[in-house]
């Protein structure tokens, strides 16, 4: 259990390292651009942290799974980025296949 906590940090650190991205504007904005490396160190420390007991291929689908799905809302929402039907669709397709691997029967 305590190495799905850390996957789950992973993601919550790993979308907040890819947001400061996209703040530091080009690595031009000096806390933004600090706050990105250290998000992403610390997002990279959890999920290695998570792979003692979890199987790498079901933990890194659900870390970019998940976080990929967390950004393109963060940026829908907050950076006011387009929407579209194919976007959500192709989105809902990263969810099925995280869940997929989940009910799969992988030994995790």
């Amino acid at each position: 259990m305590v190495n799905v906590l850390f996957l789950i940090t992973a993601i919550i650190f790993e979308v907040i390292g890819t947001t400061l991205m996209k703040l530091s504007n080009g690595l031009t904005v000096l806390l933004p651009s600090i706050g990105l490396f250290v998000f992403y160190i610390l997002s990279f420390s959890c999920l290695s942290m998570s792979l003692r007991t979890l199987d790498v291929s079901l933990a890194y689908a659900v870390w970019s799974g998940f976080g990929t799905a967390l950004i393109a809302a963060i940026g829908v929402i907050f950076f006011h980025e387009q929407i579209n039907p194919v976007k959500i669709i192709s989105l809902a397709f990263i969810i099925i296949g995280v869940v997929g691997l989940n009910l799969s029967g992988i030994k995790h």
